[in-house]
């Protein structure tokens, strides 16, 4: 894909764009899934999956992981990124196909300092948030879905106020860039048996940020 001489590159007439949201349905076919799946058991394989707690001691509904120079985390101590998986190992590198995506539909001048692995079982949800750790705000945030399909849920740049909201299929890529990279947004539920992408069902969830 033709880049632009900007941070992000030419967006494909066939993105949905609700709120700035832009949106890529289908954006991966079942076999780049495929694939993609069989990356990320390495990246688990380097770095298990971990329940993180909220700095108000709640134990959230997502496991998650990371790859890349950091990984998102969260205790008691607040929200923030770490150079070290909680085991004291590395965080293992981001998978080259995600680092593709990256380079098509945000920028191939600079790669994501993090790839956020999300796991959601059938009953798990997140709620409304920004995501505001990072050093850089003109940056976009790049979020794929694999698994079962979640619906998405788009607000605004403050708390409350009505919101949008729409299904994310697995193969779906969405690019928060502009005015929504601040917006709130969350995952209101999973919709069970819609995907035969994992074994054991539920729903991955890749966010690629930059944060220095």
């Amino acid at each position: 894909m033709k880049l632009s001489s900007g941070k992000e590159a030419e967006i494909p007439e066939n993105a949905l764009h609700i709120r700035g949201f832009r949106i890529f349905k289908e954006y991966l076919d079942k076999a780049a899934q495929r694939a993609l799946v069989e990356d990320l058991r390495e990246v688990v394989r380097a770095a298990p999956l971990f329940s993180p707690v909220t700095p108000g001691g709640k134990k959230m509904s997502v496991q998650m992981t990371s790859a890349g120079n950091y990984g998102w985390y969260s205790d008691k101590n607040g929200y923030r990124y770490a150079a070290q998986h909680p085991s004291g190992n590395d965080w293992p590198p981001i998978p080259q196909p995600v680092l593709r995506i990256w380079a098509d539909l945000v920028s191939a001048a600079r790669s994501p300092d993090c790839c956020l692995v999300n796991h959601y079982r059938d009953t798990a949800r997140m709620g409304m948030h920004q995501d505001r750790d990072e050093a850089d705000f003109s940056w976009p945030v790049l979020s794929i879905s694999l698994g079962d399909e979640a619906l998405f849920r788009m607000g605004n740049l403050t708390r409350g106020g009505k919101t949008e909201s729409i299904w994310l299929h697995s193969g779906d890529v969405v690019v928060m860039g502009g005015e929504a990279r601040l917006r709130y947004h969350g995952v209101d539920r999973i919709k069970p048996g819609t995907s035969q992408l994992l074994l054991k069902g539920g729903r991955i969830n890749l966010t690629c940020r930059v944060v220095d």
